[in-house]
């Protein structure tokens, strides 16, 4: 059983210890005391059960249950105390036992919130908060049932439900304090050199065509994806950004292209949101071979979603054979690209750029001839391997390039179980396919270090957020959201390692902005295939994954989930040296 699939059972088993105690208690309230000891037998099952997986999560790693340990096994345990006892001497016509039943319902359901609303890390608020609502709970059930409690208890109630909940209130508000900023202009322009390859952008509202029909789009030079750039190592590419008429701003982010911090396209970080009439000229040297794509990060949770996307393409030398890109998408419902075919001769290399530029994982699989995945992300794979009968996964924002010699038979790429591309007429049932483990794929190479400088934990999660003006239900690292994330100071030089964790039952397709980093391993298992550098990566639920790199590459950096509108719910956060 996967950590995932614990955290998920986790979660069922702790609602039905919920409903079985909330549920007995009701009953008791009715004086249907077999109902109300059937359910109250669920719940007691449930809450060993639940034992069980906390046990189970917690050899997987504290991340995953500290809070489940330390406040809902305590709550749980309260629960149990209180109304077992009453639940065995009540009498078959009392309510008394409703009380008691309906403590341990409100225990448990405080437990759960605190996973649910706070999640990690534990902390002593969140366990105050938790006792307040439960005591409240209890004592407002207490009332309105007329078990007629003691004046002395009421107030003592009152005591203990007030004091937890200013003291947990303002545990749970109170922002940690941030690390030093280091004092350098990060926004520095750097000298390249005159420009070699030329491009204008201009973006704008525009109807398209897609899925047979017109779409209301927001396109560069009013078509989606925008036109495809390219260029070869050694060039100076400078690109004018030109921004018609929409009204929320753009600029170009380079996906996975280690460009000068200045040149990133982050609003409020790199550079302002390129408004309507206004414009901004881009200009760096190309000096990383690969599969790229451009998009705006302006509102990008919209932006993408809505056209502002193309392909970015840097050769190390003139093209030999067939190229074919192919940036995935969703438009408006509509998959794209549409289907085409085009006939290859026997015995042509091909290569197939494959990029995902939607906000989930999409699924490739190439059939009708053995391939080899050449480069993941931009970098090539060490000694890759001919597969067949293989499907690849592709998380947001990620690249593979697929090589092949064309056979004389037809070939046929599919995604997601459509065919977007072929050679001519091919079918093929590639549902049941394997997927491709590119942790263990290639040939590999030593790690190039033997210390790392700095370390961070990135935990993501679900919690409430309470720092901004309105409460909002967010996507949190570590605890917090974006924009209150305390960045991540390093120095320029230093080996820096990620411990990114996912608590949640969702997945995070993880994006550093200009650099890329060397996967090191996944739940535990070490890498064994070829190095993998990668700028794009899916922490599924329950993962653990540790990644380095060197910060050779000064400035401040986006660090975020890739699912855009998780980035834009608080999963961003910044790393940054000078």
């Amino acid at each position: 059983m996967t950590v995932g699939s614990l955290l998920a059972a986790d979660l069922v088993i702790a609602v039905l210890a919920i409903a079985g105690w909330l549920g007995g208690g009701a009953a008791a309230a009715a004086r249907r005391r077999r109902l109300a000891l059937g359910l109250a037998a669920v719940a007691l099952l449930a809450t060993a059960a639940r034992a069980v997986t906390v046990a189970a999560l917690a050899r997987a790693g504290w991340w995953f249950a500290a809070e489940k340990v330390l406040i809902a096994a305590p709550l749980s345990l309260a629960g149990v105390l209180v109304a077992g006892p009453w639940l065995l001497r009540a009498r078959p016509d009392s309510r008394s036992a409703a009380v008691p039943l309906l403590f341990a319902g409100y225990a448990a359901s405080g437990a759960l919130l605190v996973t649910l609303l706070h999640g990690y890390p534990v902390s002593v608020g969140a366990g105050l908060l938790a006792v307040a609502g439960v005591v409240t709970a209890t004592a407002v059930s207490w009332r309105a049932l007329d078990t007629r409690p003691s004046r002395t208890l009421s107030r003592a109630a009152l005591v203990v439900a007030v004091a937890a909940l200013l003291a947990g209130t303002a545990l749970v508000v109170t922002p940690n304090a941030a690390p030093a900023v280091p004092d350098h202009d990060h926004r520095a322009a750097r000298i390249v050199g005159e420009p070699t390859r030329r491009f204008t952008l201009t973006a704008g509202t525009a109807t398209v065509r897609a899925g047979g029909r017109d779409v209301a789009a927001w396109a560069f030079d009013a078509q989606v994806p925008g036109p495809e750039l390219t260029a070869t190592v050694g060039d100076v590419l400078e690109v004018t950004l030109r921004n018609r008429d929409i009204g929320r701003g753009v600029t170009l982010h380079w996906h996975g292209y280690d460009v000068p911090n200045d040149q990133d396209g982050v609003p409020g970080v790199t550079q302002a949101a390129v408004l309507p009439g206004q414009e901004f000229v881009y200009r760096f040297r190309a000096d990383q071979a690969g599969t790229y794509w451009y998009h705006t990060h302006a509102v990008s949770d919209v932006g993408v979603r809505m056209g502002l996307y193309g392909v970015l393409v840097v050769r190390p030398a003139p093209v030999t054979g067939v190229e074919v890109t192919v940036p995935v998408h969703t438009l408006a419902g509509v998959a794209l690209p549409a289907p085409t075919t085009a006939p290859v001769a026997a015995g042509v290399p091909v290569r197939l750029r494959l990029i995902n530029t939607d906000s989930t994982t999409h699924r490739y699989a190439l059939a009708g001839v053995p391939f080899r995945v050449a480069a993941i992300d931009g970098v090539d794979l060490r000694g890759p391997t001919p597969l067949a009968d293989t499907a690849v996964l592709i998380p947001a924002g990620g690249r593979y390039d697929l090589v092949f010699t064309a056979p004389a038979t037809p070939v046929g790429l599919f995604v997601d179980g459509r065919a977007v591309w072929s050679t001519g007429a091919v079918s093929a049932a590639t549902g049941g396919w394997p997927v491709l483990d590119p942790l263990g794929y290639g040939v590999a190479a030593a790690v190039p270090w033997t210390r790392f400088d700095r370390e961070f934990p990135l935990v993501l999660d679900r919690g409430l957020d309470l720092r901004g003006l309105l409460p909002r239900y967010a996507h949190t690292v570590n605890g917090a959201a974006g924009p209150d994330i305390p960045p991540q100071v390093v120095r320029r030089g230093d080996v820096v390692r990620f411990t990114i964790v996912n608590r949640s039952l969702v997945v995070h397709p993880w994006h550093l902005h200009g650099h890329h980093v060397l996967v090191l391993s996944r739940n535990g298992a070490r890498a064994t295939g070829s190095p993998l550098w990668l700028d794009s990566f899916d922490v599924r639920p329950g993962d653990v994954w540790e990644v380095a790199f060197t910060a050779d590459n000064p400035g401040m950096w986006a660090n975020h989930c890739h699912n855009l509108p998780h980035a834009d719910a608080g999963m961003m956060l910044h790393l940054m040296y000078g």
